[in-house]
């Protein structure tokens, strides 16, 4: 039994700082054994590639990144966008960057070519510091390194919520 789909699409800059969270997450699922229809891919900030792999038609996505929401540094988050919210962005989706990452811009162009999203997850962590305040700095901040094994815990569970088909009772 193969199961349900599953993208583990983990993004960030790893020359600004914490904003590599989503770079080390895939790290570190590298070395953990998960079902054979669950691909990690650390996409870093190419926007394109992330694009064309949405296009695949997974049964959920569960994006990996640095998420600044006013929390602690090393909070971490798991959200569950609302579909509805995410099937608007293509009739109002904005120009983006080839070497830069936004996902909202990137699930934008998934939608004006003709892309669908079944599922979606955010296994975010609050960050210390990105941006200006982090570029040209390599490496995780203390809190946000110390939360990176919660958070390969949180997208283990996804996956687990997803093949269970938790998910699909969540839609209902």
């Amino acid at each position: 039994m193969t199961g349900p789909r599953i993208l583990v699409a983990c993004i960030g800059n790893i020359f600004l700082g914490d904003d590599a969270f989503g770079c080390e997450v895939a790290r570190r699922l590298a070395t953990r054994e998960l079902p054979e229809n669950v691909r990690v891919i650390d996409f870093g900030i190419r926007s394109f590639d992330l694009a064309y792999a949405l296009m695949d038609g997974y049964d959920a996505t569960v994006f990996v990144d640095a998420t600044p929401r006013g929390e602690l540094p090393g909070t971490v988050y798991l959200i569950e966008p609302a579909l509805d919210e995410i099937e608007a962005i293509g009739e109002h989706a904005e120009p983006f960057e080839a070497h830069g990452m936004n996902p909202l811009k990137v699930l934008g162009m998934v939608k004006m070519l003709g892309g669908e999203f079944r599922k979606i997850y955010l296994v975010g962590c609050e960050p210390l510091f990105t941006g200006e305040d982090g570029e040209g700095f390599m490496g995780l901040s203390e809190p946000v390194e110390a939360a990176l094994g919660k958070a390969v815990e949180v997208v283990e569970s996804v996956i687990e919520r997803v093949r269970s088909g938790a998910y699909e009772q969540a839609l209902v």
